[in-house]
């Protein structure tokens, strides 16, 4: 199996790079793929790494960096390529509107951002975004799978239903507030739980919770045996996965798109979500999952 660097860095680190002028390989043949500090993104880098070391680029990783200061050295040079989330892009960075269609969130970020000298492209169905969630057994007797069945129940049965939030989610116009307003319902100040988002899977798991939030592509969503309820009337915004890179280097090696395209084609939340839990629950090594991945679909030739 092929060595793989990685090179860990926060934003002090990122920042040195600038300085000094010694981080960037350059263009042509060197690409330095970032990515943020979590399971999925390690995974998608990977996974990046293994496909275009496979074509002849030299390739080395970045990882652990903030959203902000990821997209700073996308834009400043530091890094070439990563994945980013289209939900992201738009509330985060560009400070727009969210848009609940995933295709024209797309297009918008592949017009707008090239003024920033970014390039989009290779969009996959891995959505990581905002979900209610619930245990696959209590979902079923209670007859909910949707966000809709959701609001209809708590509507007949008020008081019954237990929601965990972490406070961001609570008070965002597209987290909770918003939810409520678009679905008509309400779960009552005393119904909520606020909590940090990693223990809500957890807390449901042991049923001190009915509802919790989630996000889509969580691994403890398997592991747990929960079911993610089927947002109907398409309130959340889409977080879609896409290849984010800088236009210069897309420009000059235009090759990568292609090369990427199979990937991003095959990839969706569920698939991830199982890729996610081979890293978090089974505890095997991001290179040893990623790499058996790309040979099972045929993305690259295995070790002889």
């Amino acid at each position: 199996m092929k060595t793989v660097r990685h090179y860990a860095l926060g934003s002090v680190a990122v920042t040195g790079l600038a300085l000094s002028g010694c981080g960037y390989l350059g263009f042509g043949d060197s690409i330095t793929i970032g990515a943020k500090s979590f399971t999925e993104q390690y995974i998608l880098s990977e996974m990046t790494y293994f496909i275009l070391e496979d074509a002849g680029y030299q390739v080395r990783q970045v990882e652990n960096l903030g959203s902000n200061v990821l997209r700073s050295a996308l834009e400043n040079g530091q890094v070439d390529i990563t994945w980013e989330y289209t939900g992201t892009a738009i509330a985060t960075y560009l400070n727009m509107e969210p848009i609940t269609d995933p295709e024209e969130a797309y297009a918008t970020l592949q017009e707008v951002d090239v003024e920033n000298g970014l390039h989009w492209m290779n969009i996959s169905e891995v959505n990581n975004t905002y979900a209610l969630i619930m245990n696959r057994t209590q979902a079923e007797d209670l007859g909910i799978e949707s966000l809709s069945d959701l609001a209809d129940y708590v509507n007949e049965n008020p008081g019954e239903i237990s929601m965990g939030t972490d406070a961001a989610f609570a008070n965002r116009a597209d987290g909770l507030p918003g939810l409520e307003e678009a679905y008509g319902f309400e779960f009552g100040s005393g119904n909520i739980e606020y909590m940090d988002a990693g223990l809500l899977y957890e807390a449901l798991y042991n049923e001190e919770l009915e509802v919790a939030m989630g996000y889509e592509t969580d691994a403890r969503i398997d592991d747990y045996d929960q079911v993610i309820l089927e947002d109907d009337e398409v309130f959340f915004a889409p977080y879609n996965a896409a290849v984010h890179m800088r236009l210069d280097v897309f420009e000059e090696n235009p090759e990568i798109e292609e090369l990427l395209r199979p990937l991003a084609e095959t990839l969706d939340s569920e698939i991830m979500r199982g890729l996610n839990y081979q890293v978090d629950i089974e505890r095997q090594s991001v290179a040893l999952v990623a790499h058996e991945f790309l040979v099972e679909e045929g993305f690259i030739e295995g070790d002889n």
